[in-house]
């Protein structure tokens, strides 16, 4: 614990002052920075219809969204990487902010937008900046000091004071007993409000990757829905994809069934962050806006909702069964007492004959080895190595037809099982790419040798030599390869080209792709070690799903090289190949 500096804590309370004055008159001109009140303000405040009563309303953020067409001005906010500016971390270290490109939309940043208002003098972010630190540091010593500041990042001696603090056990204890002696009552059904895995409150809506990833939990993409415990869902008479309709404090939404093992009974978790009418060509129209339901005084959770069903379904765009290879041994687990019983069980689950190969197959005796591990005891599901991948390959979106048919173009997946109890089960997450297989299934059927494997142990993809048969996706176990089935990468927008990574081809209509070990990474650093005149050094290659993956379960390196990172994690005793047998 810190004591905060410089910053004022926001709560929900100021919010219904500042709709009181307005209804009281005494607000003429309404300055809303960076937020979307119109949109996801509790209900019961009727935001919208209080900002009418004020002459002018100067909305700044970054997208023209739902408070912004209810506003007399939208000013186009810059990107944080378009603007200069100052931030705190959470030790309350500061750090000085520049641009990495100009705005591209003549965009203002926040302390422009801000000085302009409190002064009138429009200035730039840049001088804004300079003139703040250097009442903080003197004029004698800020070019120095700006310069170092610049260079570093960071401004060394600007933490924040610690404070100790301590919790009361007892208090805590007396105020369960309290709230379990006040609850002896029939279950009533509750909704819980919860922000969402990719585009959290909603202020990511517009970003096609995101909406596009799967949640860890319930696998859905492109919708939220109303997520129940199978005995809530059969008290209900509902299934998967049925339409509920819920009222609470007089307003009403349709959502979605979607049924999740071990959710809470007599409970409804809803998602945030849907439900846009103004969120841009991506995030409008998607979902249903949970926004509705939530007052100022049930903010987190309502009790008592009304509940009924529509009587229609609702398709949802589920990923989880769409490379089902369930049946066969693909997450091994045991607790700690039985693995220390017997160490190597992952490994000799499955009995797996000698593999005999009918051709004469590659030594790798010299050069390079490229190969993956990863750490399942480590793995949440998240998802960031998903979309490090879409971002870093230039993976196109496919929207939520195209993936409730099966046709996602995510080269690593996540896929999640439930085990144990129905109502109580724990889960597990595993990842699946292509596992570039020494004897692949995929290059022995490609009639154009379009899939092919290198001496560094690669399945290498050659594209123009694809004509889309589509045999080796069929014949891929890990069913690991995607296909464009239309030209998705067509008639893209100017910003969308400049966002493409220009070392990664972007593939068309008719072409098979699927991971690569990033092998432009690769070729980068095989080039600059063989510049220097020495070997590539281990750990100097990152993949894009290694460098986001949070939990650091993901590891690549060489092979042959036996003091490499991934070489001592291939000699765990927890290690084995997934589907060796094939």
């Amino acid at each position: 614990y810190i004591e905060p500096q410089d910053t004022a804590l926001p709560h929900r309370d100021e919010l219904k002052s500042l709709i009181d004055d307005i209804n009281a008159g005494k607000v003429e001109t309404l300055i809303i920075a960076d937020s979307n009140p119109v949109y996801n303000a509790p209900a019961d405040l009727k935001f919208s219809d209080a900002i009418k009563k004020c002459k002018q309303v100067i909305h700044i953020g970054q997208h023209a969204d739902e408070t912004s067409a209810e506003s007399s001005w939208h000013i186009p906010q810059a990107h944080f990487l378009e603007s200069w500016g100052d931030a705190r971390s959470i030790d309350g270290t500061a750090s000085l902010i520049q641009p990495m490109i100009e705005p591209l939309f003549g965009g203002k940043g926040m302390s422009e937008f801000l000085n302009l208002i409190a002064t009138g003098e429009d200035r730039s972010g840049h001088d804004i900046l300079r003139e703040t630190w250097t009442e903080k540091w003197g004029a004698l010593e800020f070019e120095r000091r700006w310069r170092k500041a610049m260079h570093n990042g960071v401004i060394p001696e600007t933490e924040s004071a610690s404070v100790n603090m301590s919790i009361s056990n007892g208090d805590i204890e007396a105020l369960i007993v309290e709230q379990i002696a006040g609850s002896a009552k029939p279950p009533t059904l509750e909704a819980l409000f919860a922000v969402s895995n990719s585009i959290y409150d909603g202020r990511y809506a517009n970003n096609g990757w995101l909406q596009e990833l799967p949640d860890p939990i319930t696998k859905l993409s492109w919708d939220n829905a109303a997520v129940l415990s199978p005995q809530t869902a059969k008290e209900l008479g509902v299934e998967n994809e049925d339409v509920l309709t819920i009222n609470t404090n007089g307003q009403s939404i349709e959502l979605p069934v979607w049924i999740v093992p071990g959710h809470a009974d007599n409970s409804i978790t809803l998602e945030l962050g849907y439900g846009h009418k103004k969120a841009g060509k991506i995030g409008s129209d998607v979902g249903a806006n949970v926004y509705m339901l939530r007052a100022m005084d049930s903010y987190d959770f309502v009790t008592s909702i009304k509940v009924t069903p529509a009587g229609r379904k609702h398709a949802l765009a589920n990923t989880q069964d769409h490379g089902s290879m369930e049946g066969r041994h693909l997450v091994r687990e045991a607790n700690l007492e039985e693995y220390r019983m017997h160490p190597t069980f992952a490994g000799e689950m499955v009995e797996t004959p000698p593999l005999k190969s009918l051709f004469a197959e590659h030594k790798y005796d010299e050069g390079y080895q490229w190969g993956m591990t990863i750490d399942l005891n480590k793995c949440i599901g998240c998802g960031a190595c998903t979309t490090s991948c879409q971002s870093e390959n230039n993976i196109m979106i496919v929207g939520k037809e195209q993936v409730h048919k099966g046709r996602e173009m995510h080269w690593i997946r996540l896929d999640r099982y439930f085990t144990g109890d129905e109502n109580s089960p724990e889960i597990v997450h595993q990842p699946v790419a292509c596992h570039h297989c020494e004897m692949a299934p995929c290059e022995q059927v490609c009639p154009v040798a379009a899939t092919v494997h290198d001496s560094e142990g690669l399945n290498v993809m050659v594209y123009n030599r694809c004509i889309g048969t589509r045999y080796c996706s069929n014949n891929c176990p890990f069913k690991a390869r995607r296909f464009n089935f239309f030209h998705y990468s067509g008639n893209l927008a100017e910003t969308i080209k400049m966002a493409n990574n220009p070392d990664v081809t972007v593939r068309s209509r008719g072409v098979m792709e699927k991971c690569t070990y990033c092998i432009q990474r690769i070729n980068a650093a095989k080039q600059k070690a063989r510049k220097e005149g020495r070997d590539v050094a281990d750990g100097e290659i990152v993949t894009a799903c290694q460098q986001a993956c949070p939990t650091k379960a993901i590891h690549f390196g060489n092979i042959r090289d036996t003091k490499s990172k991934v070489a001592e994690k291939k000699k765990s005793d927890r290690r084995y190949d997934m589907l060796a047998e094939l």
